[in-house]
């Protein structure tokens, strides 16, 4: 089992840049693919980002390519979302999750493990 907690959400500007982290607990965290989703207002939850467990492998959302960048630090347990060029409608939670999956890693359904959400607002 793995715990996520999320942090460097914030309000800023369109254009402007922003850092996520997730810090995950337990001696496994090598084990997870990791992913990004995130949640406007009346909106469903969506797929942003995945890492695979080596990091080598990435996928986006067409919505957000060339301008995220997802990463990880398996030393450090940690997974990472680089946000640039950010536009109002990137506003929403943001959620980090870990999957055992090998596979499919755009699927909301497949991750068994969630952190409570960073809020990220970007006024235009």
């Amino acid at each position: 089992q793995v715990q996520l907690v999320e942090s460097g959400g914030g309000l800023v500007q369109a254009g402007d840049s922003l850092r996520l982290s997730c810090a995950a607990s337990g001696r496994t965290f090598s084990s997870y693919a990791m992913g990004w989703f995130r949640q406007a207002p009346g909106k469903d939850r969506e797929f942003v980002a995945a890492i695979n467990q080596s990091g080598g492998y990435t996928v986006y959302a067409d919505s957000v390519k060339g301008r995220f960048t997802i990463s990880r630090d398996n030393a450090k347990n940690m997974v990472y979302l680089q946000m640039n060029s950010l536009k109002p409608e990137d506003t929403a939670v943001y959620f980090c999750a870990a999957t055992y999956s090998r596979l499919v890693l755009t699927t909301l359904a497949n991750y068994a493990y969630w952190g409570q959400g960073t809020q990220v607002t970007v006024s235009s």
